[in-house]
């Protein structure tokens, strides 16, 4: 996608510098998609702080090994 965008210079140049992107469009790629990364993992933790991962108190490890030995 084209975008024209108004950005402070040094602010391209800290993008540039922190994620080594040999050309603008390269560094902001990357950093886009690094706070994109971020952002959905921020989102992932609140969501298991609000309701944390259960785990069944009657599986056992045998259980699991089976299970991962199991051919699909």
């Amino acid at each position: 996608m084209k975008v024209t965008a108004l950005l402070p210079d040094e602010l391209v140049r800290e993008v540039q510098e922190y994620t080594g992107g040999e050309t603008i469009t390269e560094s902001l790629n990357l950093a886009l998609g690094e706070w994109v990364r971020l952002a959905k993992l921020r989102r992932l933790n609140e969501k298991l702080n609000r309701r944390p991962l259960q785990f069944r108190t009657d599986f056992t490890a045998a259980q699991v090994r089976a299970l991962n030995r199991k051919v699909t």
